[in-house]
């Protein structure tokens, strides 16, 4: 196996499960075409034009779009299509979140295939000369990838949260870590993906941040999400990564490109150019392949 490996299991797809779903005219998602039976049953909200999902051009405004797919999510909950409601709203925008066109609870965005964002923050310290990177473990209790490995500080970015105050409360639940040293994270950029699940397409960008951390510090779960943290040699960290499936698959991709900022992974690795590049998916959803780029399964290792 290889680190490119782990770029694509987080950028493979099967693009005849997807219908481009439209609002306004602007392309802002893939939605499953298991969901188009039920969706008929919501005409003034959901309609077939052609080849396409569209939202009834008859709502109008934020609030009206927002309230009329909140009650269509509730009953696709009821009928067992959707989980559960999650209870945070992400923005559905063609590309500005912060100019949505709707909001949708962030349990429908997947099988809709919304662009979701996240928050992920690689947490380490200096010792010795040498950078050791602290590893959580999810809770066996998780509904979602239970005792798998994960990011120090990783959540979900919900409407109307600043990057700056979301990261704060991400850092306290999941490692309490203070506010006062929360906000010493330095984003770092941002990685995205077109990532096929069971229930739907996560075409998601995660806003990277590094933090180093007192060696005198230890992470603290204070939400019940996390078991357990470690802080491991960067040489274990990449060895982890590349050889196994123990990360939860969209960890590997803020790991690796820490990796490749810190010179683990150089540009003598025959991959590099592949990984730098592979790291940052086209955001345009406007055709079938832009949104779905699906990697070669090759591999050069």
């Amino acid at each position: 196996m290889s680190f490119l490996d782990r770029i694509r299991d987080c950028n493979q797809c099967d693009p005849v499960r997807y219908l481009p779903f439209r609002v306004e005219g602007r392309h802002v998602g893939w939605v499953l075409r298991t969901l188009l039976e039920p969706l008929r049953a919501w005409p003034d909200v959901f309609q077939m034009a052609g080849d396409q999902l569209i939202l009834s051009p008859s709502l109008l405004g934020l609030k009206a779009r927002s309230e009329a797919v909140a009650r269509v999510c509730r009953q696709l909950v009821a009928d067992g299509l959707v989980k559960r409601i999650h209870g945070e709203r992400y923005p559905v925008a063609e590309v500005d979140r912060l100019r949505p066109l709707l909001l949708i609870d962030r349990a429908c965005a997947t099988p809709f295939g919304v662009r979701a964002y996240g928050q992920h923050l690689n947490g380490y310290v200096r010792s010795r000369g040498e950078i050791k990177l602290w590893v959580a473990r999810r809770a066996k209790d998780k509904p979602t990838f239970p005792g798998m490995l994960d990011n120090l500080v990783a959540g979900g970015l919900p409407y109307g949260l600043a990057l700056a105050d979301n990261l704060t409360k991400e850092c306290w639940e999941e490692a309490a870590i203070p506010p006062a040293l929360a906000a010493r994270a330095v984003p770092t950029g941002a990685v995205s993906y077109y990532w096929e699940t069971d229930h739907g397409l996560k075409p998601d960008v995660m806003f990277t941040y590094d933090l180093e951390l007192p060696k005198t510090f230890t992470p603290r779960c204070t939400d019940g999400e996390v078991e357990s943290f470690e802080l491991w040699s960067l040489d274990q960290v990449a060895e982890v990564v590349q050889d196994t499936q123990e990360f939860k698959p969209n960890c590997n991709l803020v790991i690796i490109d820490f990796l490749i900022r810190h010179g683990v992974i150089d540009a003598d690795d025959p991959d590099y150019l592949a990984l730098t590049t592979g790291l940052h998916r086209p955001l345009a959803l406007a055709t079938l392949n832009a949104a779905l780029p699906c990697m070669d399964t090759t591999t050069t290792k």
